[in-house]
Formats: structure tokens, C-alpha cells, sequence
């Protein structure tokens, strides 16, 4: 079977078990992204890993998933916390979990400690917390359609457009290089092409939720493309740095799940920003 077809059949599996878990309710989804952030965790921990460099790949993993269900409980508007600071939860469950390496790698042994440490945090800040930050878009008053919350099914859409767009026009027609340094098949017109169909379905996408105004999916489509395209980037550059072609082969066609994940994390926290920014959620 070809490359094309792993990788269609793969992400159509993934789109159906996404929606699925939006459609069944906010536990399914947020278990669903709990297995993806500790996989990813143990994908990025294991790719780091060399006789030299040694992150805290079990203790990372297993912080990753208590900071993410510390995000859930504490900022998550259905679940209920003190009144007179709200952010109490998470930060009492974040902070102590964010310094532990530090104790940690006094008793493990392994050369060059400074970087061990800093690449157990960066795990957690680069690819849990993010995770953890989709599931504020799902709680009990979220705009729906068709039993999906619309931000968040919006924001899945507008990332899979862009992606399918730039592969795809890329592919075909992708004649100047947009950072051969980093990503040396990422060109100039898959990047415009991608970004017009992400902001044609910002488009559509108001049409079928006219409760997010179209300014506010244009701008949530903007920032999807830029920020997603130095999430992209970003992942790429670790990977050349490690000479790697692929960060793990858990999903046939497109790699590990920091490749197929690699335009959100970087994305999503700027999306929430905005949200938060506009009082959309």
C-alpha cells in the first residue's frame, strides 16, 4: 500500500474517533487527548534520549498527564473551585510537579543534568499543557451544532483544511521552498494554498455556526495558519537536529504523534488566548 493511502486511512480514522469523542461528551474527549499527550510524552522523551542527554522520560510522562488533568479541574468552568481564587488548583498542582526534576536528577546519576532537566519540563510545557487546554474549549455551555462545540470541532477542521491543503497543492505544484534549511518540502504555494482553504472554510465555517462571528473565525483561521506553520517548523527543526526522519511510527503514514500533532501545540495556546481575549469561551 502506498504512503497516500496509509496516510488518507489514517487520518480518516482519526478524524472519526475525534468526532466520535467530541459527539459522546466531554470524559470521552478528554480521555481520548490524555492518551495522546502521555504517548507524545513518551514519543518526545524517547527520541531525546542518547547515551549522553537523558530527560526524565517516566517521571515527564507521568507529570504531563497530572498537569493536563490539573488544567481540566481547575480552570474548567463546570467544575467547581474556590471562589476567591480560581486558579488555585492547577497552579498548587502545577508548580510543585514543574520543580520535582530538579530533586530528581540530584539522585539519578546521568551526565549533563542541566539538560535533562530542562528537556523534562519542556515535554510538559510543549506538549501536555496545550493538550490539556482543548478540553476548556468543550465544557457544558459551549456553542453546538449537531452535538459538537463549534470552537473546538472549528478548530480541528481548520487545521486538517490547512494541512490537506498544503500537502496536497504542495505536492503537486510546490515549486519554491518556503524553509529548505529546516523543511526542505514545505514551499511557498502549498503555505498560500493551505491558507486560502483554511480561510475559505473559516468561511463556511461561520455559515454553519453564525453565533462566532466571521471576523472572529477569520482571525481563528489566521492564527491556526501562522502559528501552526512554525508548530510544523518547529517539529522539523527537532528532527533534522536529531537526524531523524520521523518521530515514532504509530500512525501509519504520518509517523509518531508529535508528527501528526506538530501544528497545534504551538497554535492552540494563541487560539485560547484569543478566545479568552473575546469572551468566546
Amino acid at each position: 500500500m502506498s504512503n497516500f493511502w496509509k496516510r488518507t486511512i489514517t487520518g480518516l480514522t482519526m478524524v472519526f474517533i475525534l468526532i466520535a469523542s467530541m459527539a459522546f461528551g466531554f470524559w470521552m474527549f478528554a480521555t481520548l487527548f490524555l492518551l495522546i499527550a502521555i504517548f507524545g510524552l513518551w514519543e518526545f522523551y524517547s527520541i531525546l534520549a542518547t547515551e549522553t542527554v537523558n530527560p526524565q522520560r517516566t517521571y515527564g510522562t507521568v507529570a504531563g498527564a497530572l498537569i493536563y488533568l490539573s488544567v481540566i479541574f481547575g480552570f474548567h468552568p463546570d467544575f467547581p473551585r474556590p471562589a476567591t481564587d480560581p486558579f488555585i488548583v492547577p497552579l498548587l498542582t502545577a508548580l510543585p510537579l514543574l520543580f520535582l526534576p530538579f530533586v530528581i536528577e540530584i539522585y539519578r546519576k546521568k551526565p549533563q543534568p542541566l539538560v535533562n532537566i530542562a528537556l523534562t519540563l519542556t515535554g510538559i510545557l510543549y506538549i501536555a499543557f496545550p493538550l490539556a487546554l482543548l478540553n476548556l474549549l468543550n465544557g457544558k455551555e459551549a456553542v453546538r451544532c449537531l452535538q459538537l462545540p463549534v470552537i473546538l470541532a472549528g478548530f480541528f477542521i481548520l487545521t486538517w483544511f490547512y494541512d490537506t491543503g498544503a500537502y496536497l497543492y504542495g505536492s503537486a505544484f510546490g515549486k519554491h521552498k518556503f524553509f529548505e534549511r529546516i523543511s526542505p518540502k514545505k514551499t511557498w504555494e502549498g503555505t498560500i494554498a493551505g491558507a486560502l482553504v483554511a480561510f475559505a472554510t473559516a468561511i463556511g465555517l461561520h455559515f454553519l455556526a453564525p453565533e462566532i462571528s466571521l471576523p472572529d473565525w477569520l482571525v481563528i483561521a489566521f492564527l491556526i495558519v501562522l502559528f501552526g506553520t512554525f508548530g510544523d517548523l518547529a517539529e522539523s527543526l527537532f528532527k533534522r537536529s536529531l537526524t531523524i526522519k520521523d518521530s515514532g511510527s504509530i500512525l501509519p503514514g504520518h509517523g509518531g504523534i508529535l508528527d501528526r500533532f506538530d501544528t497545534m501545540f504551538i497554535s492552540i495556546p494563541f487560539v485560547f488566548l484569543y478566545l479568552i481575549v473575546r469572551n468566546l469561551i
